[in-house]
């Protein structure tokens, strides 16, 4: 699992440009797929299983784009002026490094003097290539760029870039191979675009047409210094949704994920969101609706360079899900 996800946080793929993440991933899942296809949006839906009697249609969506920067204009001393690519924070970006797809690599900066200690703005950022002119610039206006970030191995830590979402696309791979009899027909969904607005979860929910949606995706942890205490924590449990700023996780399922984690002898914790979303909040809005929840991973330091998750909160999260599926859902 570690040598995939590193593989995974590796792999270039902002909004828009998932094509390269998609590849990965069904190299790793096409053995163990009774279906798969790509959709117009650049989706990749996975089947497995047939549904039974007393069986449910579900879809599993991991997104597979991550946050980052395309660039408006160049001037002419070759400096990249870039707009962010979903919710980017400004605090994460100066002094950072980007990479762009022809693997031209740059540094962020601001044209505002750190000497007056505020937060500069989007409007103010810079890529720095190395260029000397506008000619001499190795990238172009609408290159996008993502963050440069390595993985690192802490034991049970694990640090990386882009582990929102690409552990959960890992997740949901684990969680495939791991099913081995069901009633249930499931989808497994990696869609793109997530970080700008849930976009291809909604057009995939209208093509697979779940009755039952769940979300596996990343959420901010809380237990770091100046944060509240009786938040959400790392290495104590995956994180069972009850809201977030796009959905209301629906009672009777959540009921059922939290059996399933009891049967498994795993840990939860229930995840009460101020804001943010997943996947699951355009799920649960398809056609005239789906009961839908989230499975989610407590994050630190969520859309920055070095995002931190457990190992072991990683892996329950896949035995969770597993037993979940593998059983009638009432």
């Amino acid at each position: 699992m570690k040598e995939l996800l590193n593989k995974l946080t590796h792999t270039f793929g902002p909004s828009g440009y998932e094509a390269q993440v998609r590849d990965l991933i069904l190299e790793n899942i096409k053995d163990y797929a009774d279906e798969y296809r790509i959709d117009a949006l650049g989706n990749l839906l996975v089947r497995k299983g047939t549904k039974k009697e007393n069986g449910k249609r579900i879809m599993i969506s991991a997104h597979m784009d991550e946050i980052g920067l395309m660039v408006t204009h160049i001037d002419e001393n070759g400096y990249a002026y870039a707009a962010p690519i979903g919710g980017v924070n400004p605090l994460n970006c100066v002094g950072g490094r980007v990479v762009f797809e022809n693997g031209v690599e740059g540094t962020v900066q601001t044209c505002e003097p750190r000497s007056t200690g505020k937060t500069p703005s989007m409007e103010k950022l810079y890529i720095d290539t190395g260029a000397s002119s506008r000619e001499d610039c190795k990238v172009k206006i609408g290159d996008p760029a993502v963050f440069v970030g390595c993985f690192i191995d802490h034991g049970d830590r694990w640090m990386s870039k882009t582990l929102d979402d690409r552990v959960g696309c890992l997740i949901a791979i684990e969680t495939l191979k791991s099913v081995k009899d069901s009633p249930n027909e499931i989808w497994f969904v990696f869609s793109v675009q997530e970080e700008v607005g849930l976009r291809g979860a909604k057009t995939a929910a209208y093509a697979v047409d779940p009755e039952i949606g769940i979300a596996i995706d990343v959420t901010m942890c809380l237990d770091t210094p100046g944060l509240i205490e009786h938040g959400l924590k790392m290495g104590c449990g995956p994180c069972i949704k009850a809201k977030d700023g796009s959905l209301i996780g629906t009672p009777w399922l959540n009921e059922a994920l939290y059996d399933a984690a009891e049967r498994a002898g795993i840990p939860y914790q229930v995840e009460v969101l101020r804001g943010a979303g997943t996947d699951a909040g355009a799920i649960h809005l398809t056609r005239a609706g789906v009961p839908s929840s989230a499975v989610s991973v407590a994050c630190r330091y969520v859309h920055s360079p070095a995002e931190m998750v457990s190992a072991k909160d990683t892996e329950q999260c896949i035995q969770l899900l597993t037993e979940f599926v593998s059983h009638e859902i009432r």
